[in-house]
């Protein structure tokens, strides 16, 4: 499993869409994940004190578009390059910080 943060509204208007790009698709050529071990320290970086967050639980296998595994901070994150195909997406989890802004693995993928 791979994971996505996106905004809540943006996942409805991609399930309208019947597919979904992201807000760096466009610009970068990519859409940036995190894998489950990456997840928090990504939230925290990049989206602090965010609310109407959603999780997007991606499984590999189906995505139809390329995912490479490149280097970022010393760590190999997943890029998918192209639009995500919605049907990869397995679980949509809300994802809010905890009152102090930080986020937490939420507890329906916990390991």
């Amino acid at each position: 499993m791979i994971l996505h943060i996106t905004k809540r509204e943006q996942w409805e208007q991609a399930k309208q869409a019947g597919i979904y790009r992201g807000d760096t698709l466009d610009t970068e050529g990519f859409i940036h994940c995190s894998t489950l071990q990456q997840i928090v320290r990504t939230a925290n970086k990049f989206f602090q004190n965010q609310k109407g967050l959603v999780l997007l639980c991606i499984e590999p296998d189906r995505v139809q578009a390329e995912i490479k595994y490149e280097g970022v901070d010393n760590d190999l994150f997943p890029h998918i390059y192209g639009a995500l195909n919605i049907d990869a997406v397995t679980q949509v989890l809300d994802f809010e910080p905890g009152e102090n802004g930080k986020f937490q693995i939420p507890d329906a993928i916990a390991p």
